[in-house]
């Protein structure tokens, strides 16, 4: 979505590709067989994926390890988010790039369980993989996974021991959502998400995350964060306005606020001084108009992203206009989108300003803010500003005050909460085992394969908390077994995740696994890669020395061979 933070700074060439093998031609040899008598191109796509899975593997779970992501223009952030690294990746391989489409769908619908569709898809697919080299045929083992499937998401309700009340405080709910990657002062800052959730929910009882606005300064600590009334954005009003306190009529301007841009490709050609005397008076005039059709058009607020001129800023104080410098486009792009009106490359007013009941300057610890408070439906009715000494640490605390929000917005359509710490994949592979033990055909393997892949996310949150895996699984697969499934993995071994308080919605797992189910049984059916190849005469065509092209030139039709090239 447009406000996350870590999507803004991200460019396309960060980690190595995932590439189709060099051997490819316009398609994959299908005599090529393993000793097993597979097809190797499902066992490509299958590498590709566990290449990508093998990215994303070491940032699963609240003990995950983070990234360094360099972006194009040399920014370095770094962050442990599944959803940020997948955007940063250069896919080339299909199966990844689908893999990785079905992951991005389920951050953007649920804010959760990004990992989870990658580790599952891929530990899935390496169960088929078995499966086929076992000789059980492809339609009958895509059957045999959807019916598994739809075993698992008919018994995970069954799972689900709390929820949350409608009047209950969510702070106990959004706790284990936003404790992610080492962040620091969790509980105060899930009780302030917890404060503007419960605070800016509708009459009816539903709720928008649109309601709530994060703002980001650096500056303070993390305990010195807190909430404000309306949208909060760093910036600074520039001039002697300083307040618009009714009635506000506010223009958004991604330009300098002033004359035009001195390295514009534009040359004024003088020669005498009485030239330039004039230059210098026409520019006044010109910027006193733009400044005066602002004020003419009902303008009182002025937000730039850009330079501020002086004698700008002087017109405006006299034509009453407030003019605002911010310091993130980021924000000033979600201004727009909030209020409605556009971003001006011009010192012209809007065909429609964004209107606010009231704007003004807030003085922070270490920090000013300024905050628009408007009245209509779906702007925010509180700002969560959040503080800290650097960038990277507010990234971090931003992207986990937005999972809290995306998992309050869940918990309103549903109330319903599944243990957490893999316990609940424990559970149902402890079901799916029992079951597949009894059928027989090819549902039995399949039951058991999908059961030892649910099995592959604990194991990956005990990997990644430094534990002893055998004796971890050894321990959970036990009691489990033995009917507790409240048993999940934490940082010093098996914990009750009842009694830690570490839940998942049910909504955002069972949207994930409806979304592994439908790219690994469309993954299954794939039997061969076919690539394009372009022409070799439109190659030779194309390039202006070779002999093709100079024959099409000498033709009668030239002039429409050299429009074409």
């Amino acid at each position: 979505r447009p406000r996350d933070p870590l999507f803004q700074a991200m460019g396309s060439r960060v980690l190595p590709a995932l590439e189709l093998p060099k051997r490819l031609g316009p398609r994959l040899e299908d005599s090529q067989r393993t000793p097993g008598g597979v097809r190797e191109n499902l066992l490509s796509s299958t590498a590709a994926i566990q290449t990508l899975a093998s990215v994303i593997r070491p940032c699963y779970g609240p003990q995950g390890r983070q990234k360094f992501l360099v972006t194009d223009n040399g920014e370095t952030v770094c962050t442990g988010y599944t959803a940020a690294i997948l955007r940063a990746l250069q896919l080339e391989h299909p199966a990844a790039r689908f893999v990785r489409e079905a992951a991005q769908t389920q951050a953007e619908n649920s804010g959760d369980g990004t990992a989870f569709v990658v580790l599952l898809v891929e530990a899935l697919l390496e169960q088929a993989e078995h499966l086929l080299r076992a000789g059980l045929p492809r339609t009958q083992l895509r059957e045999a996974y959807a019916t598994a499937n739809k075993e698992v998401l008919a018994a995970l309700p069954s799972l689900a021991i709390r929820s949350l009340g409608p009047l209950e405080d969510p702070s106990w709910a959004l706790h284990s959502v936003m404790n992610t990657h080492s962040l620091s002062h969790t509980n105060y800052l899930t009780k302030l998400v917890a404060q503007a959730c419960w605070a800016s929910r509708e009459p009816d009882g539903s709720f928008r995350p649109e309601r709530v606005g994060v703002c980001t300064l650096r500056g303070g600590t993390l305990k010195d964060s807190h909430l404000l009334p309306g949208l909060a954005i760093s910036g600074e009003p520039c001039g002697q306005m300083t307040a618009v306190l009714t009635g506000a009529r506010v223009a958004l301007f991604v330009c300098p606020f002033g004359p035009a841009n001195p390295n514009a490709p534009a040359t004024a050609h003088l020669s005498n001084p009485n030239d330039l005397t004039k230059f210098m008076t026409e520019s006044d005039q010109l910027l006193e108009k733009q400044v005066a059709q602002l004020a003419a058009g009902g303008i009182n607020v002025a937000v730039v992203w850009g330079d501020i001129d002086k004698k700008a800023l002087i017109l405006a104080d006299n034509y009453g206009i407030m003019v605002i410098q911010a310091k993130s486009r980021k924000e000033v792009a979600y201004l727009s989108e909030v209020l409605g009106t556009p971003l001006l490359t011009y010192l012209l007013p809007p065909l429609e300003p964004g209107r606010c009941h009231r704007i003004y300057r807030q003085e922070l610890v270490n920090g000013v803010a300024v905050l628009f408070e408007c009245e209509s439906v779906g702007t925010p009715a509180l700002t969560l500003v959040l503080r800290g000494a650097t960038t990277e640490g507010l990234r971090g605390a931003e992207q986990a005050v937005y999972h809290g929000i995306d998992a309050y917005f869940q918990l309103c359509q549903d109330p319903r909460l599944l243990p957490g710490a893999g316990a609940v994949e424990m559970a149902l592979a402890r079901m799916l085992s029992d079951k597949g033990s009894k059928l027989e055909g090819p549902n039995g393997p399949a039951f058991l394969a999908f059961a030892q892949a649910l099995r592959s996310l604990p194991k990956t949150l005990a990997e990644n908390a430094g534990l002893g895996v055998s004796q971890v699984m050894a321990e959970m697969s036990g009691i489990h077994q033995a009917g507790n499934f409240l048993i999940g993995v934490g940082t010093e071994g098996i914990i009750n995740v009842a009694q830690e308080g570490v839940w998942d919605t049910l909504m955002a797992k069972a949207q994930g696994l409806q979304a592994v189910a439908e790219v690994v049984l469309q993954l299954v059916t794939v039997d061969e890669i076919v690539v394009a190849k372009s022409s070799s005469l439109n190659q030779q065509i194309l390039n202006p020395d070779s002999k093709k092209a100079k024959e099409c030139l000498s033709h009668p039709r030239k002039k429409i061979l050299q429009m074409y090239k």
